[in-house]
């Protein structure tokens, strides 16, 4: 086991929000769903699949923008936050109508975005750098329009609308942030194999891209009854563009790193998220809910997992991929997308409870081993000081 740098810094944000983005979503996803079954009694705020995908979208997501982006923070800014995240979940679930947790919740959103889309707006030279602050900006509004719609009691569509803006808004950021993750492993792995990889960033594809995804985000909030279809088409160029861009990154080349291969996994997962999507704006038969999961659960849990896991690795042991067997739980989330998927009206129950068992024990055997990383960094730290 190797030590951290003596002249480094612990990430206080990383510390803290992954696991408490792991730990939230292992009990928060099943208790929704038993709740929504009739098989575990749940708060209100969790009875409904507008609810749930409120939960994983402005509770589990942020919470993981929160520790990735935010990077080295100051103890009482971090707990602020973390406190003012709690309350909003908390109220959201007993009372999500409420106008105190529209405050709280949109308080939490626009805290955040305050905070990060400065770092690249202001920083970044390229538009293309800029896009995450617009996105973090882009998940606020979703955010006011979502409560907002709760509060004048607005049509399941209203809600429907708003959530796929910020799953879509999600995808984006996946998008962007796991090729710029990627990219560069990849490249570092190669290049330690003596193998150059000539496209990284691809930035005319991640341009053109990025132009289709904020074209889709505009029209989605639109009520023109030729955007659905659309919208549709672009997502089907997104994804096609983003499978010659996976393409060109030999995936085939990394077949002895399960980190990178697990990246490249939520990666796909994104691309068959827009597709599916895609499917259901065009062809209403295919619903938009089972859709909707393919980013969910698909591409935002294996990345999340993947990215909390490789970060915090790197941080404390070195290695992104020092403990290569954690990655295995991953395919647990794949094999939850693909019951959620799949799910029918005759093993619809049953599909759902074996998901989210699954989603579960992925995430809390993330959460132990994020614990365990922490204390392994502590002990580094007191080691240091006794040298000192």
């Amino acid at each position: 086991m190797k030590a951290l740098p003596r002249q480094a810094k612990p990430p206080f944000a990383n510390i803290f929000w992954f696991p408490l983005a792991a730990l939230y979503s292992a009990l928060m996803l099943p208790w929704s769903v038993g709740g929504q079954l009739g098989w575990l009694p749940a708060p209100e705020g969790l009875l409904y699949a507008w609810g749930h995908g409120h939960e994983m979208i402005f509770g589990f997501a942020l919470a993981v923008i929160a520790g990735y982006i935010a990077g080295p923070q100051r103890k009482e800014y971090a707990f602020s936050m973390i406190g003012l995240w709690l309350v909003a979940r908390i109220s959201f679930w007993f009372a999500p109508t409420s106008i105190f947790t529209a405050m709280f919740n949109i308080a939490f959103v626009a805290a955040l975005v305050w905070k990060l889309a400065p770092i690249f707006l202001r920083t970044a030279k390229k538009w293309r750098n800029k896009s995450v602050g617009f996105v973090l900006i882009g998940l606020a509004i979703a955010s006011v329009g979502f409560h907002s719609v709760l509060q004048n009691h607005g049509t399941e569509d209203f809600r429907l609308k708003f959530l796929i803006e910020g799953i879509l808004l999600l995808s984006t950021l996946m998008f962007y942030m796991g090729g710029r993750i990627i990219a560069p492993s990849l490249a570092g792995h190669f290049q330690r194999r003596d193998i150059n990889l000539k496209d990284r960033v691809q930035p005319k594809i991640e341009g053109t891209i990025l132009i289709l995804l904020f074209s889709a985000l505009v029209l989605n909030l639109t009520v023109f009854e030729w955007a659905p279809m659309l919208v549709g088409r672009l997502l089907f160029a997104s994804a096609l563009l983003c499978i010659v861009r996976i393409l060109r990154w030999r995936p085939w080349w990394c077949y002895d790193r399960v980190d990178l291969l697990a990246m490249l996994l939520g990666y796909s997962w994104i691309i068959f998220g827009w597709i599916c999507i895609a499917l259901s704006l065009i062809n209403p038969k295919f619903p938009i809910s089972q859709a909707l999961h393919a980013i969910t659960v698909g591409a935002l849990g294996t990345l999340t997992f993947t990215v909390m896991a490789r970060s915090r690795s790197h941080r404390v042991l070195r290695d992104p991929n020092a403990k290569p067997w954690m990655f295995v739980l991953v395919l647990f989330i794949g094999t939850a997308a693909v019951l959620r998927l799949s799910a029918t009206h005759m093993d619809y129950s049953l599909n759902l409870m074996l998901a989210s068992a699954l989603w579960a024990v992925a995430f809390m055997g993330l959460f132990v081993y994020l614990l365990w990383l922490g204390k392994v960094e502590r002990k580094v730290k007191l080691e240091r000081q006794l040298e000192e």
